[in-house]
């Protein structure tokens, strides 16, 4: 029997390989937030109570912009602001009608 080219078996390898790898960069890049989680107030793994800050020397956010599905409790879980000081900082604000892409305001 002769001897077959070293190709003949790297070559579904590697196209094996990139298939994965397209897969990878596909799921990792399709996020709800569009890749911008932790500079938008999205899930940062630790979220404390006391504060808006992300990075270090990272500005803490003036305002969060509603998305579908939010309520006030979920939002000041997001940010670490008390819902009652949510409702404080925003008086017109009805918690039963938030609107997605609605500004809730989370510091003066």
């Amino acid at each position: 029997m002769a001897e077959r080219n070293v190709a003949r078996y790297l070559a579904p390898l590697a196209l094996v390989a990139f298939v994965v790898a397209a897969i990878v960069v596909v799921t990792g890049s399709t996020s709800d937030d569009g890749g911008r989680a932790a500079s938008d107030g999205g899930d940062r793994g630790s979220t404390t109570a006391t504060t808006t800050r992300g990075k270090k020397g990272e500005r803490p956010k003036k305002f969060y912009r509603v998305k579908e599905g939010d309520l006030l409790s979920t939002i000041s879980e997001k940010t670490g602001i008390a819902t009652e000081n949510l409702i404080e900082l925003n008086p017109d604000l009805d918690p039963q009608a938030l609107q997605t892409g609605q500004l809730v305001r989370l510091r003066r």
